[in-house]
Formats: structure tokens, sequence, C-alpha cells
């Protein structure tokens, strides 16, 4: 009887064996996921009637919340929520402005949008001959709304985003990032805070068509993301 108890063992310990080494467990750097979300901070400057040509002049903190859908390792849409903060200066300018008159603004933007952007290399953590590199440079370009509540008059516009950027996988579920964006808006009233004295929106009395002479902001912005909904799970059957 013990012997065709211990045979009976054997026989269940090696098919168990068996059936252990069949299965290929899923190793988590293989996971891909569909969803990235997080935090974005930095800064954001304004170029227009007050400002032509300087980058970066009178910066001001910008920041919000950004997510991404991965089409694949090279194509993502990403959608963002950003509060960004303008000011210009006239005297800071070169431009001479009717009858010598100065004047300065700040202003708070709302910007909710979406741009398609395009990794250079496969984004992702993993396998290398899958084409995934922890490190791409990527192009953005889409469309968003700009809302700028009072003082002077709200402001509801359309901006074109376009611009450049950095990923890195810090971890298999962990994204940092860098971008620089500039927002092309159909409005030349960013810049206008007050009801009186130099008024930037048209201080030449040139009127411009489409973006042609009208204001642009740029943001500049460190993120921080986090993958969610994999492609596929661990089986745990």
């Amino acid at each position: 009887m013990r012997y065709k108890v211990t045979v009976t063992t054997t026989k269940t310990i090696s098919v168990f064996l068996l059936l252990l080494g069949m299965i290929q467990p899923v190793k988590s750097q293989d996971l891909e996921y569909k969803m990235e979300i997080g935090a974005a901070l930095g800064g954001s400057f304004y170029m227009g009637d007050a400002n032509y040509s300087t980058l970066f002049r009178k910066t001001n903190i910008a920041g919000g919340f950004i997510g991404r859908y991965h089409l694949n390792l090279h194509m993502s849409i990403k959608v963002n929520l950003l509060m960004a903060q303008i000011a210009g200066d006239t005297q800071l300018s070169d431009n001479k402005f009717p009858e010598g008159q100065s004047t300065q603004f700040k202003r708070t933007l709302y910007d909710l949008g979406a741009q398609f952007e395009y990794n250079f290399f496969g984004f992702g953590a993993g396998k290398s001959y899958k084409g995934k590199k922890r490190l791409t440079p990527y192009l953005l370009g889409g469309l968003g709304i700009t809302y700028a509540p009072q003082p002077a008059t709200s402001i509801f516009t359309v901006n074109i985003p376009m611009g450049i950027g950095l990923k890195y996988k810090l971890t298999e579920r962990l994204n940092l990032g860098c971008e620089f964006s500039m927002r092309f808006t159909l409005s030349d009233q960013l810049d206008v805070t007050q009801k009186e004295g130099l008024l930037l929106n048209d201080p030449y009395q040139i009127k411009g068509s489409g973006f042609k002479n009208k204001d642009t902001y740029s943001v500049t912005t460190i993120s921080i993301t986090y993958d969610i909904s994999p492609k596929y799970r661990r089986c745990n059957n």
C-alpha cells in the first residue's frame, strides 16, 4: 500500500512540475499600457504688440494636467488642461507707439486642447528588439481653446499649438517629460487688460486676418505621468 501511495504521489508531483514548466509568466516589463495621466509645471510667456520677438521675456508660472492615449509606440494623442499667466510691458519693447504712450499688463489664461504627438523612437520600457527606447524626442501639433477672463473683457479664442518635447521612462510605469510649445491664437486682445489708454489690440490701426497680427503665448513644462490601463494582464488562474 505504501508503495502505491508513493508512486501516486511521485506521479502527481511530476505532472505538477511539468505543467509549471509549461507556464510562461508575463514579465512586468513586457506589459504595454494604453494611457498615461499626470501633471505638468513650468513657465509661460507672451508674444504680441508688446513683445514681437524676445523669447521667455516676463516669464510667469504655468501648470496643469495632461493625459495621453497611445496609438502605438510612435504616436499618441495628448489632452491638456492648463493654467498660464502672461505679462507684457511696452517700455521693454523697441517699438514706438502712438503719442509715445506705454502700457503694461498681466493676466491669466486657461488652455484646453488636444495634440497629436509623434515620437522619433518607439517609446517604452522592456525588450529592445521590439523597438522600445526609454528616451525619445517628439513633435506635437493640434487644436485648443483659450479662455482669458476679465479684467477688461473676457476672451474666448481658438489656439493652434505646435512644439517639441523629450520623454524619458523612469520606470516601467513612470514617465518624465519636458516640452516647449507655441500657442498661436485668433485673438489680438490677450494683451488688453484695460479700457482706456494705450490699447494693444490694434495700436497702429492695422487690421489682420487669420493668424496675422494676432497674439501668441508659449508654455514650457516639465511633467510627470503614470501609465494606466494595460493592454493585457497577467493571468491569475
